[in-house]
């Protein structure tokens, strides 16, 4: 994937843009989890700076600042740890991520 999510534009004019934040969170976790994509990859393309600043400002909910700061801290897990744990950590990061992603749909849900 050599794609870079803008996601002022992507919710740009949305009606329910912390779903679509969320629904594009849970497709990025797959492709970890399915290794289609890397973790380094992950921050390139989704967990960047621009990202991140956008989610505080705009979206404003803090489980979307959560999965943010998650998501942008997945490489560094492997440079801070030994291999066995590093992994065991990145899985429980990755179902954390998910689990914020599967609130804020609830939350949206709820809403409407």
């Amino acid at each position: 994937m050599k794609q870079v999510f803008d996601l002022a534009k992507i919710t740009a004019g949305q009606e329910e843009p912390l779903a679509l934040f969320a629904v594009t969170a849970l497709g990025i976790v797959e492709s970890l989890v399915a290794g289609s994509l890397t973790p380094t990859r992950a921050i390139e393309s989704f967990f960047h700076g621009e990202n991140v600043r956008f989610v505080k400002s705009k979206l404003g909910d803090k489980r979307a600042v959560q999965i943010m700061g998650r998501g942008i801290q997945l490489a560094d897990l492997f440079d801070a740890m030994p291999m066995e744990e590093a992994h065991r950590e990145y899985q429980h990061e990755l179902q954390a991520i998910k689990t914020l992603c599967n609130e804020l749909l609830e939350a949206e849900k709820a809403a409407a």
